[in-house]
């Protein structure tokens, strides 16, 4: 289903902005209990105390209703314009520093994110469209603007930056160690832009690219 084309909400009462928030931490602690699947109307309504028609006049979709959360949760800072400091080197620090403020902003969540590119790429595709760039994918927009820059050539693959770079920051995160500025910096000028500029094709996906290459059957 093209999330991006969801149908027209219905018209309703005006919103209860208090209430909403409150509705809009319960589907946060839905999906950090149990991941995007644990997110139902029925649950939802069940745990906020509200009937299922109040939330549909709010949001047509489960989709819908995960996104909004995102936005007012762990990505409540985002923007949906492209990154774009100049260079690559601040587009990728950007881009990293991103992923590790939603981390931060709440960790089940964000890893709940992560997890999403993984068993629902369209999912995925609409917040990183709706909410803007969550830091785990090399944007198209980054790699075309180094291309154009003449800092990486046009083989440039992405598979090294959506292979390395949230895996590393969460692999940090879950076992307590820093992922400071400094670090981040450390990881783009020693890992990441080296990798990107050798151009050679992986032949693979990453595995927060959205589309990662599945194990094959036994």
């Amino acid at each position: 289903m093209p999330y991006p084309n969801d149908p027209p909400r219905r018209p309703g009462r005006p919103r209860d902005e208090a209430r909403e928030r409150e509705i809009l931490g319960v589907v946060l602690a839905l999906m950090a209990e149990s991941g995007v699947d644990g997110v139902t109307f029925e649950e939802v309504a069940r745990r906020a105390h509200a009937s299922k028609r109040t939330l549909y006049r709010r949001w047509v979709t489960k989709q819908e209703m995960v996104v909004a959360a995102i936005k007012a949760g762990p990505a409540a800072g985002n923007r949906p314009d492209p990154i774009d400091t100049g260079s690559l080197r601040g587009d990728l620090l950007a881009l990293l520093a991103r992923l590790d403020d939603q981390m931060s902003a709440g960790s089940p969540v964000g890893l709940t994110i992560l997890q999403a590119g993984l068993r629902d790429p369209e999912l995925c595709q609409h917040i990183e469209d709706t909410v803007g760039p969550t830091g785990a994918r090399l944007t198209d927009t980054v790699l075309r603007s180094a291309v154009a820059r003449g800092e990486l050539p046009a083989s440039a693959d992405p598979f090294a930056y959506e292979e390395v770079g949230a895996a590393v920051l969460l692999i940090r995160k879950l076992n307590g160690l820093s992922t400071d500025e400094a670090y981040r910096e450390a990881l783009v000028d020693a890992v990441l832009i080296p990798a990107l500029r050798s151009g050679v094709d992986a032949g693979q996906h990453g595995i927060f690219s959205g589309r990662p290459t599945p194990a094959a059957s036994t």
